[in-house]
């Protein structure tokens, strides 16, 4: 009993000798795992960085391929080229360079609303990226909008317009808020058409821009301006907003404008992350409809979005895919101004959409409810790491 008591000793003295030291190699030789394993991670991002880097400086035809799904009438991603400064008459000039300085003291001109506080900058302000900074637009009397004010940057390039495209010229979608009762509440076109014939300055501007007669109450031309004219002007204006982005230069050779992450960004942009099967071109829009399942659909602030103009039952909580120039700027985003910033977006997109659902048999019985949950056929959940999510941000930022 003695030798076995001894030798129980002897083991636990050499464990307590032991066992110290054990647990400092094990403890260092997990820390040199993690260390080789940082460093093995990092020399791999290096070594990713310089292989897109170099892919991406290329001329864009060489680019990987984008990963996009058939039938999607895919542009690949360029600088964008203003269009001609023209208006739809091939008008250009000294005469579109009045029209253009006449569309723009128009929209900032508060008197063209009923009450004279609200004019299109208002919603529409150059300093949130033509848009408002609010979920929603404030119009007359402090009235809240249905929708976010779209942003304006190359609207130009849009062929629909409004987040429902009811609109097919820039110049018709210019009219509409002037008479809309919760933006400038004009009962008609008539009396802001009044007004500018009257007011001497516009007057002169009109004559300028579209010829002897012009805005005044005599000559050879018309009385006054016209809905048409008073349209033309404004499209005139707002086809002359946008200004280069870090992806534009990028584009046009200048490979210092953008940083490894935001190219990192843009190779996932067109391939894992799906983005580029809507938003691609130099316009970064398909210009289509798309249901991301957030209409509110059965809820108070329900907005069904295309079918509103169509009718038509698989157009329920469709939107216009917005451009995506100068993004960063514009928030808040979506047609609610559902999310405040883009990381919101970004976890829209890679859970696959928002989410339409029954309360009760009745609910899921209504028409169009089997094509409100329908959600657009580009939208897959995705799996994104916080790196992926950054450089995402990233290259949004650049656009």
């Amino acid at each position: 009993m003695f030798a076995q008591s001894a030798g129980q000793e002897r083991r636990v003295c050499w464990l307590a000798l032991t066992l110290p030291w054990l647990v400092c190699l094990l403890m260092g030789l997990g820390s040199a795992l993690r260390q080789a394993g940082a460093e093995s991670r990092a020399a791999w991002a290096l070594h990713e960085a310089a292989l897109l880097r170099q892919w991406y400086q290329q001329d864009a035809s060489q680019w990987p391929p984008a990963w996009i799904d058939d039938g999607v009438a895919y542009q690949e991603l360029g600088a964008w080229q203003p269009p001609p400064v023209a208006d739809a008459t091939g008008t250009t000039g000294a005469a579109m360079v009045a029209r253009v300085a006449l569309g723009r003291a128009l929209f900032f001109d508060a008197r063209l609303s009923v009450a004279g506080e609200v004019s299109c900058a208002s919603c529409h302000q150059p300093a949130r990226g033509w848009s408002s900074g609010t979920a929603v637009g404030i119009g007359h009397a402090g009235q809240l909008g249905r929708r976010n004010p779209p942003a304006l940057h190359a609207v130009a390039g849009h062929r629909v317009f409004g987040w429902d495209g009811r609109s097919t010229s820039l110049g018709a979608q210019s009219l509409l808020a002037l008479t809309r009762p919760d933006e400038m509440a004009n009962p008609s076109l008539e009396p802001v058409l009044a007004w500018l014939a009257a007011d001497a300055d516009y007057a002169t501007r009109f004559a300028a821009a579209y010829g002897p007669g012009a805005g005044s109450a005599g000559g050879d031309g018309p009385a006054r301006p016209d809905a048409a004219q008073l349209g033309d002007a404004l499209a005139a204006f707002l086809g002359s907003l946008d200004k280069p982005s870090a992806f534009d230069r990028f584009m046009q050779g200048q490979h210092t404008a953008l940083s490894d992450q935001q190219i990192r960004g843009l190779h996932l942009f067109r391939t894992r992350a799906r983005c580029a099967n809507c938003h691609f071109g130099p316009l970064l829009s398909d210009g289509r409809f798309h249901n991301l399942k957030i209409a509110s659909f059965g809820e108070p602030a329900e907005d069904l979005g295309r079918y509103g103009v169509t009718g038509q039952p698989q157009d329920a909580g469709a939107f216009r895919t917005p451009s995506l120039r100068h993004v960063a700027e514009t928030a808040p985003y979506m047609h609610s101004g559902l999310f405040d910033s883009l990381d919101g977006v970004i976890r829209l997109y890679e859970r696959g959409g928002g989410e339409v659902w029954a309360r009760n048999a009745q609910e899921a019985a209504a028409p169009l409810y089997r094509f409100a949950v329908r959600a657009s056929g580009q939208l897959r959940p995705l799996t994104l790491s916080e790196a992926d999510r950054a450089a995402l941000r990233a290259f949004l930022q650049a656009l």
